[in-house]
């Protein structure tokens, strides 16, 4: 029988919730491209309940124990005796979250002498070291797709918010205010920007999809280039890195993932080369961002605005610039995380469970790491130079 460890973020500070605002969720089966939904054999949760918190246990409970497992859960993952670094011993599948993820170091995976599964209730695996993975012959998973939309949905709402100047206004009615020539002196149209994405997978692609709208230019960036009928559909330019693309842009999405080619891209030197008074929105990784750069940024006037969800560590010390730097549209690391996604990456993390208790394959596009090699989606995301 497996000891599963599964490192969730807090409950509300006013407890697990009793009730919700919606009743139900829309029921969606298949992403754009054809990709299913997860699939598991089934699920002991409602969609829609809060699955990511402690107390939600992404709905795992009772199909664990009911087959003899045992399921560790905690919040308690980054002190020094943590809960999570006393359980790891002997656990065999550890479960995080990109929220809050548990930081599995080549020392900890090390310490590790039992495990066998590292699944990231979510996308995005970067809080694991793939290479002593790899090394170890851990498998390493993610629930790709179950909460790209989201992100995606994030990024568009969080880019709307910077150009219109939203929060500050909205904080004006909280104060009691009727400024208006406070509230649209930073303000603009989207309309005829241009804009561009760092990365064209799932969720760049859907940021494209969905700005386009919105009569923008659009612009972006990958080593896989997009088809020929995809750039024609959209009107898309294609340019050959970052460097090339970001002075064309008003708007720059960060949607790649983070590995030594990507960490602290976003520097001095780049951000200098952006048009003054551009937006950059961050909902990849942190470290893609140099911190102090995106400060001095703001604070120059070079960028107009910063926003996204994702800190470096998470989460965030109360003393990060970044809580504090002017025209920042920041929040917790929340976009994959709406109950909508929660719902998709519980079951898919249920269904990675069943396939390995089976000792059935995983389908491909969940895999990132499998018999000591990068493998599915981790085989075209990375590569054995920049894991």
């Amino acid at each position: 029988m497996a000891k599963v460890l599964c490192v969730l973020y807090d409950d509300p500070v006013d407890g697990y919730p009793k009730t919700y605002a919606r009743d139900d969720l829309p029921r969606i089966d298949h992403y754009p491209g054809g990709q299913t939904t997860p699939t598991p054999r089934g699920i002991d949760f409602t969609p829609g309940q809060l699955l990511g918190s402690v107390s939600g246990e992404l709905g795992l409970r009772t199909f664990l124990e009911s087959r003899g497992h045992s399921l560790v859960v905690t919040s308690d993952k980054d002190r020094d005796g943590s809960v999570f670094d006393r359980e790891l011993v002997d656990a065999d599948v550890v479960i995080s979250q990109p929220f809050w993820p548990a930081y599995l170091t080549a020392e900890r995976i090390a310490r590790a002498e039992n495990l066998k599964l590292a699944i990231t209730a979510g996308i995005g695996s970067d809080h694991v070291d793939l290479d002593a993975a790899i090394a170890k012959g851990v498998t390493v998973a993610e629930v790709t797709y179950c909460n790209s939309i989201s992100v995606a949905e994030h990024v568009v709402m969080t880019t709307l918010s910077l150009v219109r100047n939203y929060l500050p206004s909205h904080q004006w009615v909280l104060d009691g205010g009727w400024n208006i020539a406070d509230c649209v002196a930073r303000s603009y149209d989207l309309e005829g920007m241009q804009v561009g994405t760092v990365a064209a997978g799932r969720i760049g692609l859907a940021v494209l999809r969905r700005l386009a709208p919105f009569d923008v230019g659009l612009h972006y960036t990958d080593r896989h280039r997009l088809p020929e009928s995809v750039e024609q559909e959209l009107g898309l330019t294609w340019h050959a890195g970052a460097a090339e693309m970001v002075p064309h842009c008003d708007v720059v999405t960060i949607n790649a993932p983070l590995h030594p080619e990507t960490e602290g891209l976003f520097g001095d030197e780049l951000l200098a080369t952006m048009k003054r008074g551009a937006y950059l929105i961050n909902t990849a990784r942190a470290k893609i961002a140099d911190r102090d750069a995106i400060d001095r940024a703001l604070r120059s006037g070079q960028l107009a605005g910063y926003a996204g969800d994702v800190w470096y560590p998470q989460p965030a010390p109360a003393d990060h610039p970044w809580r504090t730097m002017p025209h920042h549209g920041m929040t917790p690391h929340i976009s994959g995380s709406s109950l909508s996604a929660q719902a998709r990456y519980a079951a898919g993390t249920r269904e990675i469970l069943e396939s390995w208790f089976a000792g059935t394959p995983l389908r491909d596009e969940y895999l990132i790491v499998d018999k000591g090699a990068l493998a599915g989606v981790g085989a075209h995301s990375y590569s054995v130079k920049n894991t």
